[in-house]
């Protein structure tokens, strides 16, 4: 029995931001960006009209994704080695000596531990999985995220979709 995939990758489901990563415990990389790109997989059946999903309504989720964290400071809520406020007008991010303010719009507070292209492509599947659930998708299978933080440097998730 044959299986069947879409991979949607287009030069539209890019994003460049600012992070930084948090790592061995107790250190905190320097502030820096990346163009990331992103690319979504689906793997299931054929319905109707012979599609595993739409190409059109994929490549219009991943773009809307990709919009939300284009040009934004990626921020990880749930680290617990940053202290991270905000108030009216602004994040403060603070990890030891080190003090950073980023103005509320320029900032994407996600809930991951840590702003990795891994947690990424994660939170990234989470979303896409939740917009397929919302418009009732059916037949799906398998779902998988790749984050290319730098050419020839990604991160992937994969997860099972269960009806």
């Amino acid at each position: 029995m044959p299986s069947f995939k879409v991979r949607v990758t287009k030069d539209y489901t890019v994003f460049c931001s600012g992070h930084f990563v948090t790592y061995d415990g107790d250190k905190l990389e320097p502030l820096h960006g990346h163009n990331y790109r992103a690319a979504v997989s689906l793997e299931g059946g054929l319905d109707e009209n012979s599609y595993v999903f739409d190409f059109v309504t994929l490549k219009r989720l991943m773009r809307a994704i990709c919009n939300q964290l284009d040009h934004r400071m990626l921020l990880p809520a749930n680290n617990p080695l940053l202290d991270i406020r905000q108030d009216e007008t602004s994040f403060t991010v603070r990890f030891g000596e080190r003090t950073y303010v980023f103005p509320h719009e320029d900032v994407v507070l996600l809930p991951v531990t840590n702003t990795t292209a891994e947690r990424l492509a994660e939170w990234i599947s989470s979303e896409i999985e939740a917009e397929l659930r919302q418009r009732g998708a059916s037949g799906l299978t398998m779902l998988e995220v790749e984050v290319e933080e730098s050419f020839g440097q990604s991160a992937f998730c994969r997860r099972e979709i269960r009806d």
